[in-house]
């Protein structure tokens, strides 16, 4: 398999943006495909990378004449490195409005960085990219999450498992997405998610945040990993890493901005009670999560709390990307009360709302959703239905309609 060359299903989008839209934005993480993407749908663009030392020289010391000389159309690459580029591109998407002029790809989130996210708002199309879902890396159309919410699941008795099903599903969530890895062995994936780290703290990480010493961001990546899944404390974190609180912050933003991890907001409603406000933290890519962490397949079950927050990070990673290409319009969420029952993701869409549970598994049972009996009581006639997701075969209901037990190879079979 060349997963560098897999098809992406958000590639539709990114094919339609440049139709309508003047500059379109395809941001993610580094590596996560953004340049083979872009230069595959826009093959007759011009091509400019800010990795390029000359390039880069010229873009900052003179933004206008860089732009002016500049073909167009043209793929900016990297654009997170240039802010300076920025103002230049403005006015001159202000000069000249036609369709299609400018693909940018970025692996920062620029909507978080203070010095960009107002040069961008409301003047780009901004589409964001992520790791190759299990559907991608299977070719399948990813479809899990529409069809689920259009309530077109269906419960269907499976076969039995084979005997290497939960050895294999290890695998998949520890492998992650990013398509270099996945050409490689366990033991050499792991060898490119440390370097990949390692040169991200050594070059990406100064284009957004003052970082003084990358070695104790890298210390907290390391903790994060180990709490993927789990409310975010910060008071901990510092404590752990005796660092102020105010330099965690700073730090956990880095990580944001880069795509490393990402916060999981709670849900809430003005009418319920009693809700944790804290978020969750996630990474936004599980094999990097379990490469941080040690984890490699031949601990599901050895660690098996440790793993079923990774799992929960890699449904996150296939929900998320999945909505992206499905609903964009789609929020997630986390759901935690002080009675600590708990949902692990709420979907919204307006009022609409539903439940996401995640087991690792085989037998799910009724007491496995009563935090999805729990969202449902506070959502009343909002709440659309709810799902718990798990390591079995079957797809049955659990004592009521509006609950499904759903094998997880639902995420990449459908």
């Amino acid at each position: 398999m060349d997963a560098k060359l897999l098809p992406r299903a958000l590639a539709a989008t990114v094919r339609a943006a440049p139709a309508d839209t003047p500059v379109v934005c395809l941001l993610g993480p580094r590596q996560c495909g953004k340049t083979t993407l872009a230069r595959t749908l826009a093959p007759y663009y011009g091509y400019v990378t800010f990795d390029d030392a000359v390039a880069l020289a010229l873009a900052r010391s003179d933004p206008n004449g860089f732009l002016a000389a500049l073909p167009d159309p043209v793929i900016l690459d990297e654009i997170q490195r240039t802010p300076e580029l920025l103002r230049a591109l403005k006015l001159s998407v202000d000069r000249d409005r036609s369709p299609g002029r400018f693909l940018l790809t970025g692996s920062a989130n620029l909507l978080l960085l203070p010095r960009l996210g107002d040069s961008l708002a409301g003047r780009m199309a901004i589409i964001e990219l992520q790791p190759l879902t299990a559907a991608e890396q299977e070719r399948a159309p990813g479809d899990f999450l529409s069809t689920w919410l259009a309530g077109r699941l269906k419960p269907v008795l499976a076969a039995s498992p084979e005997p290497t099903a939960a050895s294999a599903l290890a695998a998949r969530v520890v492998a992650g997405g990013f398509p270099e890895p996945l050409t490689r062995t366990p033991a050499r994936a792991r060898a490119w998610h440390r370097d990949y780290v390692r040169a991200l703290l050594e070059r990406d990480v100064q284009d957004v945040a003052r970082v003084k010493e990358p070695r104790d961001l890298s210390r907290l990546l390391s903790l994060l990993a180990l709490r993927t899944g789990e409310l975010l404390n910060i008071s901990t974190l510092s404590n752990e890493l005796d660092l102020q609180r105010d330099t965690v912050e700073n730090h956990l933003a880095a990580c944001e901005r880069l795509y490393l991890v990402r916060r999981l907001q709670p849900w809430h409603r003005h009418a319920a009670k009693r809700l944790i406000k804290t978020p969750k933290l996630h990474f936004v890519d599980s094999g990097l999560a379990a490469t941080l962490a040690d984890l490699a397949a031949e601990d599901w079950h050895g660690h098996r709390d440790r793993f079923g927050h990774l799992l929960e990070t890699f449904v996150l990673q296939q929900l998320t990307a999945q909505a992206g290409w499905t609903d964009p319009d789609l929020r997630f969420w986390h759901y935690r009360d002080k009675d600590q029952v708990e949902v692990d993701f709420v979907i919204t869409r307006g009022r609409r709302t539903w439940g996401v549970e995640v087991k690792a598994t085989a037998t799910p049972t009724q007491a496995d959703i009563s935090g999805l009996r729990r969202l449902a009581a506070q959502c009343g006639d909002d709440f659309a239905g709810g799902v718990l997701i798990h390591a079995g075969t079957h797809l049955v209901t659990l004592g009521d309609p509006r609950f499904l037990a759903v094998p997880l190879a639902k995420l990449w079979e459908i």
